[in-house]
């Protein structure tokens, strides 16, 4: 099984204020995470993290606490993600700036673009492929490049996909991501309800 999220922002104590988290504490945020990660995703599941694990990656608590995360874990680097500390790279099966990749849905298969930052054109958007990204958090930003892509599909038909176009955020905070790991089926499912 595949799964997706984002900015999960691991002992970084503004991300509690900025994004309104509902949580008390760092902690009660990380247990949270912890639970529901673990209680969903197994060994041999891939979760991909597109970005900002935390603030910075040489912390010791932060590499204690990203190594007891199951699954196979593929970072897609975000601007706070400090890769300097080879242990905590060693906790990923690999780390990239940018990936494609294929997943599956009820026997249909989807191409994904997967990049920590929204983009307004990727590969094969005409042919229905998925942007999933994060960053911009629940923004103006992030309002802002929805309205952009509504606009897009309502003044361009070449390279816009018939059923228009799917840019996902797979940030934690997202109502449809509920802070755990979604499959690309719970997040076709529920994005934008």
């Amino acid at each position: 099984m595949k799964y997706y999220i984002s900015d999960l922002h691991l002992f970084h104590e503004a991300a509690l204020g900025f994004d309104q988290r509902p949580f008390d504490s760092m902690e009660l945020m990380h247990n949270s995470i912890y639970q529901s990660w673990n209680r969903k995703v197994t060994n041999g599941d891939t979760v991909y993290i597109l970005g900002d694990v935390s603030m910075r990656g040489k912390s010791e608590k932060l590499i204690a606490y990203v190594a007891t995360l199951k699954g196979k874990k593929v970072l897609i680097k975000g601007n706070h993600d400090d890769l300097s500390d080879y242990r905590y790279q060693q906790l990923f099966d690999e780390i990239c700036d940018y990936k494609e990749i294929k997943d599956s849905v009820d026997g249909k298969t989807y191409d994904l673009v997967l990049c920590h930052y929204p983009i307004l054109s990727w590969n094969k958007m005409n042919r229905g492929s998925i942007l999933l990204y994060g960053h911009t958090h629940n923004s103006p930003e992030e309002d802002y490049f929805q309205h952009c892509l509504q606009e897009l599909c309502e003044k361009d038909t070449r390279h816009i996909y018939k059923e228009g176009l799917r840019a996902i955020n797979v940030g934690c905070m997202k109502p449809w991501m509920g802070y755990e790991p979604r499959t690309l089926e719970e997040l076709l499912e529920n994005w934008n309800k």
